[in-house]
């Protein structure tokens, strides 16, 4: 690592920064974030949140409270 610091004119040990590829990468990030949630919301507003009635339940009960058998 010390051969990287001979490129630097002068590298404080006590400063760290993320620089522009920390800005790349969490622009990079939040693009996909945003990119997900607007995919979700318009996959959500495609599911009906209505259940479809079960033929089954619809049947006449006994008095035991089983369905008719026949």
């Amino acid at each position: 690592m010390t051969h990287l610091a001979t490129l630097a004119k002068e590298v404080d040990e006590d400063k760290v920064t993320p620089g522009v590829l920390g800005f790349i990468v969490f622009a990079v990030m939040a693009l996909a974030v945003w990119g997900l949630m607007k995919s979700m919301n318009k996959h959500m507003g495609k599911v009906a949140f209505t259940e479809a009635p079960d033929p089954k339940a619809d049947a006449p009960r006994d008095a035991s409270g089983d369905a008719d058998k026949g």
